[in-house]
């Protein structure tokens, strides 16, 4: 969590170019002359290379289906997929590995939730609590369920700094709630929401909490035990892991309880034309071949955060994003969306008198890969009248010079546009 005081990157115990060594885009110039300053990083996080060679030697040496095999190959498949996660379980400290589903990412770990769990809890009359600051695929698959049951969904409002409406939550948790769906983090304006305590509160009122935490995940040490979260998902591309994987985690009585997600290979127990049985969990929700490599490689990006110095790490990102908050607030016309005392990673703003991907554009000409419009938050945006605004975005391998680079392309803004 942001600490009152922060270190710099240069006296944190962590050190920031070694880091970068392991990754090797950042190192590429994106135009002749014109080095990187990747700061997208809530879009798609860069990959270190322990990650590309674990991929690489999978596909060379190891290839071969899971759970169906009696030859050496499929053997050894298996027991990497199965070792990767045992390794998101402790990521996650979730209790068993047999909660960890793979998913394609937090999209699908949501709408898995949805269209299982949501379809046992949430019945006709029924609301559904989400908050302002929702992205859309945490707004988009309850939407669908509301529509289905006949339910209604329900919004927690943010503050103009960008912090939730805490004191309004305990009068919107009302009989009718069947459960509250929220992120961690904003991914547009980097507030970290008190998430035990809304939980906490929540619970008290036997609502289950669906955790969106696509955006803490990467930055934040997260124990879903001591949050007691009831679901909790996150996408491996944002946490230095492949594309097209992810996690659910549930506990343990909600996924007993709850139906496959989809039918087919793999999730089965016995099938006749009669009657189909369901394996345990969790392979009753992982139908058909899944994604063996990228699940493998996201438990070797896990492996990799666990193995940087934690505390180390969030003193030199939050370190960064105090002095990109300072210097982007030295230039003219410039305002930034979300100013929440509790923040991580991200940067939204605008300029008063130029479009975001006119900014944008300039930016990428400078090297400065930043991310302009809505960033799947239209609520949330209209709710601060804006169209989408400029995010800039770090990474625990991001450092001043980048801020320096994205200031430096900001001016160049100004004075074209100017």
């Amino acid at each position: 969590m942001p600490a009152t005081t922060h270190p710099t990157p240069e006296t944190a115990s962590f050190n920031v170019e070694a880091l970068r060594a392991d990754f090797p885009a950042l190192a590429q110039d994106v135009y002749e002359d014109t080095p990187l300053a990747y700061l997208d990083n809530a879009a798609t996080s860069q990959k270190p290379t322990p990650v590309i060679e674990r991929l690489d030697r999978f596909y060379r040496d190891e290839n071969s289906n899971v759970h169906r095999g009696v030859h050496r190959l499929s053997q050894d498949a298996t027991e990497e997929y199965e070792e990767a996660r045992k390794s998101l379980a402790r990521f996650l400290n979730a209790p068993d590995p047999d909660q960890i589903i793979f998913t394609r990412g937090t999209t699908e770990g949501l709408n898995l939730v949805s269209s299982t769990f949501g379809r046992m809890a949430v019945e006709e009359g029924d609301e559904i609590l989400l908050t302002e600051m929702e992205h859309h695929s945490n707004i988009v698959p309850w939407q669908m369920l509301a529509e289905q049951v006949g339910a209604s969904i329900e919004v927690l409002p943010v503050t103009d700094r960008g912090e939730l409406r805490m004191d309004l939550l305990p009068g919107m948790l009302t009989d009718d709630t069947a459960l509250m769906a929220i992120s961690h983090v904003s991914n547009t304006l980097g507030t970290i929401n008190p998430m035990e305590d809304i939980i906490d509160v929540a619970h008290a009122e036997d609502v289950p909490v669906v955790v969106d935490g696509a955006q803490s995940a990467p930055h934040l040490p997260v124990d879903v035990q001591a949050l007691d979260a009831d679901f909790f998902v996150f996408s491996g591309h944002k946490m230095f892991g492949p594309t097209g994987i992810g996690v659910c985690f549930g506990k343990r009585e909600h996924l007993e309880a709850m139906p496959p997600y989809q039918g087919g290979g793999d999730m089965i127990d016995r099938v006749s034309f009669e009657e189909t049985t369901y394996d345990d969990l969790p392979h009753k929700f992982e139908a058909g071949t899944p994604n063996i490599a990228d699940a493998i490689g996201l438990g070797t990006a896990a492996e990799y955060i666990m193995d940087l110095d934690w505390d180390a790490v969030q003193a030199h990102e939050e370190a960064v994003l105090e002095y990109a908050t300072e210097q982007l607030e030295a230039v003219e016309g410039v305002r930034i969306v979300g100013t929440a005392p509790d923040k991580t990673s991200v940067l939204s703003f605008v300029f008063d008198d130029i479009h975001p991907y006119d900014a944008g554009t300039v930016l990428d000409r400078e090297g400065v890969a930043v991310r302009t419009g809505h960033h799947c938050t239209q609520p949330l945006l209209e709710r601060y009248g804006l169209p989408g605004t400029i995010r800039a975005s770090f990474a625990a391998y991001n450092t001043r010079e980048d801020v320096d680079h994205l200031i430096d392309g900001l001016q160049k803004v100004r004075h074209m546009f100017g």
